[in-house]
C-alpha cells in the first residue's frame, strides 16, 4: 500500500460504504493533526504508515456493517483477514487490531496514533491510551512525561473539541 490515495481505492473496491469511507477521512483528519504536533515535537514516525492506518482501520466493517452504529468487535480480525487476502502489507492489515488492542506490547507509535485518532475524532478521550502513548514519545526523546505531557494533553483536546461537528460530519453520510 503506497499511500492513502490508494487505500481509499482499495476500500471502495472492497465495497464500504459512504459513512465507512467518511469515518476514514474523519479518522485520518485527526490523525492528521496528532502527526504535526509529534512532528512539531521533533518525534519521527512513519506518516505513511499512520495514513493508510487510518484509512483501512475498520476495513472488517464492510463484513460487519452493523459495527458502523453498535460497539462490536468482529470487524477486528475479519479486517485483518480481508485486507491480507487482498495483498495488504501485515504492517498496515494489523491496524484492523491494533487500533482496538493499543495495549499490546508490541503496538508500535504508528498504531496508538491511530487508535487515539480513532477515539479523539469523535471527541472521546481515553486517559490510559494517551498515557501510554505520551509516555512512549517520552522514551522516545529521553525526556520526562511532563515534558511532552502539556503540549500533546492540549493537541488531544483540541481534537476532542471538534468531536462534535465531526460526528454530525459522520452522520450526514
Amino acid at each position: 500500500m503506497k499511500d492513502r490515495s490508494e487505500a481509499y481505492v482499495l476500500l471502495s473496491e472492497l465495497g464500504a460504504t459512504n459513512r465507512l469511507v467518511r469515518h476514514a477521512q474523519l479518522v485520518g483528519q485527526a490523525a492528521d493533526l496528532l502527526v504535526l504536533r509529534l512532528q512539531a515535537l521533533g518525534v519521527s514516525c512513519d506518516v505513511r504508515l499512520i495514513e493508510v492506518g487510518a484509512v483501512l482501520h475498520d476495513a472488517g466493517k464492510i463484513q460487519h456493517p452493523q459495527e458502523l452504529s453498535e460497539h462490536g468487535s468482529l470487524h477486528e480480525q475479519t479486517g485483518q483477514a480481508l485486507l491480507l487476502s487482498h495483498g495488504v502489507q501485515p504492517e498496515v492489515a494489523r491496524f484492523s487490531v491494533s487500533h482496538a488492542a493499543w495495549n499490546w506490547p508490541d503496538v508500535s507509535l504508528e498504531e496508538r496514533v491511530v487508535a487515539v485518532a480513532d477515539k479523539l475524532w469523535k471527541g472521546k478521550r481515553d486517559s490510559d491510551l494517551e498515557l501510554n502513548g505520551i509516555d512512549e514519545i517520552a522514551v522516545r526523546l529521553s525526556v520526562s512525561r511532563w515534558d511532552v505531557f502539556e503540549p500533546l494533553d492540549s493537541a488531544f483536546e483540541n481534537i476532542a473539541a471538534a468531536g462534535a461537528e465531526r460526528l454530525e460530519q459522520s452522520r450526514l453520510c
